[in-house]
């Protein structure tokens, strides 16, 4: 068996060192908001009766966040006018 979204985002979140606040400041930065107790949810044992899924549009946001947070925006395109 493969590593769920789930796996990902927990082995991301440990890599990083990352609180909730840190990973909800990094969605933020991705235009996508999500609140703590949804984090804890993914978090969560499989077993648990609290526990959901993470999407792949949750962990793409995240992910696209996490690339602002650590190597900062882009820069804008000069135009050739």
């Amino acid at each position: 068996m493969g590593l769920t979204n789930n796996d990902i985002f927990k082995k991301l979140r440990v890599a990083h060192q990352l609180r909730d606040d840190d990973i909800v400041a990094i969605c933020k930065l991705a235009d996508f908001n999500i609140s703590k107790s949804e984090l804890g949810a993914f978090f969560r044992n499989e077993n648990h009766p609290k526990y959901m899924e993470c999407g792949d549009q949750i962990l793409r946001n995240f992910l696209n966040g996490l690339i602002i947070h650590v190597r900062g925006p882009l820069p804008e395109k000069k135009s050739n006018t």
